[in-house]
């Protein structure tokens, strides 16, 4: 039996109690969501499990101690007294992170640099030598947390975020993460068995390859590596056996269909190559086309968009035309629907013509948006659904 270990894993805020409820459906026990993430217990199984699994996490941090600390010194004392060597060989490569709330001492920067002295001068009392430091592609990534009063220090057992699936290679940044465009598809409440799903400003693809993934019960993270590999802790069977056991629950592609559509045809390539990448071309119907074109594939079914405007549509005529368009499409062709539209603008049902029967707070970065909803309904597009 392996031991009862304590993690961290970050999310978009927002999406908290959804992942608490991921990593209970993936052997996490003792979860409690907080703001920014969820803390939680577990085997490393369940490690292993939400590293390959999760759609909605950032990170898994596994917490490795706890201690009081008053100012530098006394931090320094508190990491060289963790058993670094414990947890991985002098031959790994490192890096350091430290996050500080209220913390007292006047630099996090130079926080960082005697918890990275601590942690190297323990390799050298232990081994006679030094691990080295990469911050760039570092084998082993230590984070350390400090409030008022306590320090609080994880590894990392995940190494790139874990919306880094791996697909992403447009030549554009996107502006949504993986994790964030995952959660947004569970907060629509999509069921892929039932409804079809079309993201009509689709960009690079995000929202729609996410749909896809899930849709086909496809692990986000089957294509990658993690850094819990590099760790002493590492058990190379029980994680083959996770992966192969995971990967078995891949399901043939459902026939409901999932549209991907935008007016730029080189995002349309974009989202095509990210397809290509997981094997999923024939699971998404990808074309170019105008948003104000776009027709439903089905009687019901989830529109989820992240329309590319602007924070606001203020003074500019084109965009307050073009939302004004987008509501007339919605009310023409896609009643039975339920539309969504991930913004900052608090003003878009105003813009649309249409009023939200739900409005959802979200982050997207630092930017603090709506999950707007509305539900469209024969002959009364403009009412509140019950």
């Amino acid at each position: 039996m392996s031991p009862t270990l304590t993690f961290f894993s970050p999310c978009p805020r927002g999406l908290e109690p959804l992942l608490a409820d991921e990593i209970r459906e993936q052997g996490g026990q003792t979860v409690q969501p907080i703001s920014g993430g969820v803390q939680w217990q577990g085997s490393l199984r369940a490690c292993y499990q939400v590293n390959l699994s999760s759609r909605l996490a950032s990170r898994v941090l596994l917490r490795i101690a706890t201690s009081p600390y008053r100012d530098e010194a006394s931090l320094y004392q508190a990491a060289h007294a963790i058993d670094w060597p414990q947890w991985f060989s002098v031959e790994r490569t490192l890096r350091v992170d430290v996050t500080a709330v209220r913390s007292p001492l006047n630099s996090v920067d130079f926080a960082l640099l005697r918890i990275k002295d601590a942690i190297c001068d323990r390799f050298r009392d232990a081994c006679g030598e030094r691990p080295s430091v990469d911050t760039r592609a570092p084998q082993v990534r230590i984070s350390a947390f400090l409030d008022e009063r306590e320090a609080v220090f994880y590894i990392d057992t995940s190494g790139e975020p874990l919306f880094k699936r791996g697909y992403r290679r447009a030549r554009r940044e996107a502006p949504l993460k993986e994790n964030l465009a995952a959660g947004l598809i569970r907060l629509t409440g999509w069921d892929p068995a039932v409804d079809g799903f079309i993201d009509p400003m689709c960009g690079s693809g995000t929202i729609a390859i996410e749909a896809a993934l899930i849709a086909t019960a496809t692990a986000p993270g089957k294509q990658r590596q993690f850094a819990f590999e590099n760790l002493s802790l590492h058990d190379a069977p029980l994680w083959a056996e996770v992966r192969t056991d995971t990967i078995a629950l891949e399901r043939p592609a459902r026939q409901q269909p999932i549209l991907a559509s935008d007016r730029d045809p080189a995002a349309i390539e974009d989202v095509r190559a990210g397809l290509r990448y997981w094997g999923l071309e024939d699971r998404v119907q990808v074309e170019v086309r105008d948003v104000t074109a776009a027709a439903a594939p089905g009687a019901s079914g989830v529109w989820l968009t992240n329309p590319p405007y602007g924070v606001r549509m203020g003074s500019e005529p084109e965009l307050i035309e073009l939302y004004r368009a987008i509501g007339t499409t919605l009310k023409r062709r896609f009643a039975g629907w339920r539309c969504h539209f991930i913004t900052e603008d608090r003003t878009l049902p105003r813009g649309l013509g249409l009023r939200e029967s739900r409005r959802t707070p979200i982050f997207n970065g630092r930017l603090d948006c709506r999950l707007f909803e509305f539900r469209m309904v024969e002959g009364s597009a403009r009412k509140r659904a019950d």
